[in-house]
């Protein structure tokens, strides 16, 4: 059974591994460890911190949870996050994904996020990439497991529309 997640919001980290002498923050329900002290979640939360990249992030899963690879939900909303590093990439079991908030300007970068097959939610809005014209077609047509963008249901028509359009 997992619990609520790992909350290191608000923490002021300015590098991933930074969140590793940080405690998470306490929620409405208790988060549970195992005998080795570490957390029985599916979920991190790293969202309103100063981040400018995730090198460090399987560590910090390591440090934090009992089942790292069990990933399911990352929230790095509200950093300064300038790309996407392979890193995300080997999050296999990654479903949710929220990087709203952040500075990622190259609309290819999401390309990169194809190999994760069970991501069908993800936030992108409030980075410069919502600046092109073809945003939301383009990752539409990147990740066609999508069921959800920027908290918004993905349509047939939009699927249709996203094959049509020129990129």
């Amino acid at each position: 059974m997992y619990g609520p997640p790992v909350d290191l919001s608000f923490k002021d980290i300015c590098h991933v591994t930074g969140a590793l002498s940080e405690a998470p923050r306490s929620g409405l329900r208790p988060i549970t460890a195992n005998s080795e002290g570490k957390y029985l979640s599916r979920c991190l939360r790293l969202n309103n911190n100063s981040i400018s990249d995730v090198v460090g992030l399987q560590h910090v899963l390591d440090h934090f949870l009992a089942q790292p690879s069990k990933l399911g939900w990352l929230d790095l909303s509200f950093n300064k996050i300038t790309n996407i590093d392979p890193v995300l990439c080997e999050l296999r079991e990654l479903r949710v994904l929220y990087l709203h908030g952040n500075h990622l300007w190259n609309l290819s970068e999401v390309d990169k996020l194809r190999e994760l097959q069970h991501l069908h939610t993800i936030t992108l809005h409030g980075n410069a990439m919502g600046n092109n014209r073809n945003y939301r077609y383009h990752v539409v047509l990147a990740l066609p497991q999508l069921k959800k963008m920027d908290f918004n249901a993905i349509t047939r028509e939009e699927r249709v529309l996203a094959n049509a359009c020129p990129q």
